[in-house]
């Protein structure tokens, strides 16, 4: 129960206070969810009954944590650092004096939770704006910050006065559920979200198997052709009609016949990205989640120079044999430039995090591999060369360069 206080500076703060019972009616619940698990796990038609009892532990523990209001409050400071540079996003002050394991006390929030698009509309707020900041900051504890709220919903999150039609003033509350991703499960899904632009099922069928929703005895080949039904559409003239919910409808069905398994500790990712999505579409009917993500990931592989993301991009623009792969390269910075809303202001960032690449120690690979690909038969061969160049004169002509840093100017990040 949250109640609304005075403090004797005159300031209100939220005091958030603990049921009675609560935790014996949670491990109760959970009790009974894992024995039905048990028994009847095996009889459901879709290969999810394969550790489901993991799943339902996995919550149990995430439960269990969101109880411990002292966790909470130690939650609550790790996620605002994160953001303490990020004008969008605010977290409300901790008042650790006012705190305990079972009550928890921070700042009021002055905001509009984001339940219904027509109240935001009569408070004057921009709900697409909230949408972005949310979307956003959600792709950002995901794939930067591996440390994610994993309850976003409408009652957790206010949207705030001030920010820009573009990207509201977010508020993020209650960070009782929270979870973390590894280091390889998040390299390996930005990879895979390449692999989807570049619409490489194998190689995505490849990261699915790494991450576990698929055993190491199948047969990735046959999965090539499924996964280009279910997900070939997110990348072209389907985007449109694209969103999480089809997506999972489809693998629901595909589940009948391949082994697909949600691994355990990716049951809190889940629910929390179609969470996301749900809240989102609810404020914007039109919105599509991949037309902010595509764009994000492709921005991050272009100007993030950290190693583990330059060996990512490295990895899609060169094959095996060091050769450039410049359709790859195209995808990318067309996913990043075309019908986006950012075009100006990221052509300067990826025009310089480009060259401090080339410059860089790291950047030999890359010198050599572009040298290797000049070179063909022991002969040189310029075609490769020509369409490089072709592709960047195009993308960062001066006229466009000319065109971000005015951009950046009037509207700094």
């Amino acid at each position: 129960i949250v109640y609304k206080a005075k403090l004797k500076n005159n300031t209100f703060c939220a005091v958030k206070v603990q049921r009675p019972n609560l935790y014996f009616l949670i491990r109760r619940d959970v009790v009974i969810l894992k024995i039905l698990a048990t028994t009847f796990g095996s009889f459901l038609p879709l290969n999810i009954g394969v550790g489901i009892g993991e799943i339902i532990d996995e919550f149990g523990k995430a439960l269990f944590d969101e109880i411990d209001y002292e966790k909470e409050g130690e939650n609550s400071l790790k996620f605002a650092n994160f953001f303490k540079a990020n004008p969008n996003v605010f977290i409300p002050k901790l008042e650790k004096d006012f705190s305990s394991t079972k009550v928890i006390t921070t700042s009021w929030i002055d905001g509009v939770k984001l339940r219904d698009k027509e109240i935001l509309e009569q408070n004057n707020l921009i709900p697409s704006s909230y949408v972005r900041t949310c979307v956003i900051s959600g792709l950002q504890q995901l794939f930067e910050y591996g440390y994610f709220h994993a309850d976003p919903h409408p009652g957790n999150m206010f949207a705030l006065k001030g920010g820009s039609t573009e990207s509201g003033h977010l508020a993020y509350v209650d960070f009782g559920m929270m979870d973390t991703i590894t280091d390889s499960d998040r390299l390996t899904l930005i990879k895979a979200i390449v692999h989807l632009i570049n619409q490489e099922y194998l190689l995505m069928a490849k990261d699915f198997q790494k991450l576990g929703f698929l055993t190491k005895e199948q047969d990735l080949q046959e999965l090539v052709e499924p996964l280009k039904e279910v997900l070939g559409g997110s990348f072209g003239a389907e985007v449109g009609n694209f969103n999480l919910k089809n997506v999972t409808d489809k693998f629901s069905k595909l589940m009948y016949s391949y082994p697909f398994r949600v691994p355990s500790r990716f049951a809190l990712i889940i629910r929390a990205v179609v969470s996301q999505e749900g809240l989102a579409l609810r404020l914007d009917p039109e919105f599509k989640i991949l037309k902010i993500a595509y764009p994000y990931i492709a921005k991050k592989l272009l100007t993030d120079n950290s190693d583990e993301i330059v060996d990512i991009l490295l990895e899609v623009l060169f094959n095996k044999e060091g050769r450039i792969q410049i359709d790859k390269l195209e995808s990318l910075l067309n996913t990043l430039f075309k019908d986006t809303e950012n075009i100006d202001s990221d052509l300067i960032p990826v025009a310089n995090a480009g060259l401090k690449l080339f410059v860089s120690e790291k950047g030999s690979e890359v010198r050599k591999n572009l040298l290797l690909s000049l070179i063909k038969d022991d002969r040189l061969e310029f075609k490769d060369a020509e369409k490089l160049l072709s592709l960047l004169r195009d993308t960062f002509s001066p006229f466009k360069l000319a065109k971000s840093a005015f951009q950046n100017i009037i509207s700094p990040a």
